[in-house]
């Protein structure tokens, strides 16, 4: 009775392994679809808000609204 617990045990503990390693495995990733034309380069409005755009040691201006 002993061994019979011991096998069913050990088979278990076996099969919780094999199934560990197994989803660990690396998996082939599919390749990126990338657009067939080049992105817009230096398009983007970076450096075009007025946030830091002061002088140093200034403020900057009021805002005025221009209706």
């Amino acid at each position: 009775m002993t061994v019979k617990k011991i096998v069913i045990a050990l088979g278990a503990t076996l099969a919780l392994v094999t199934a560990a390693n197994a989803a660990d495995l690396p998996r082939r990733q599919p390749v990126p679809v990338y657009p067939a034309e080049q992105a817009p380069i230096g398009k983007m409005p970076i450096g075009k808000s007025p946030i830091g755009k002061a002088p140093i040691g200034k403020a900057p201006g009021p805002v005025a609204a221009r209706y």
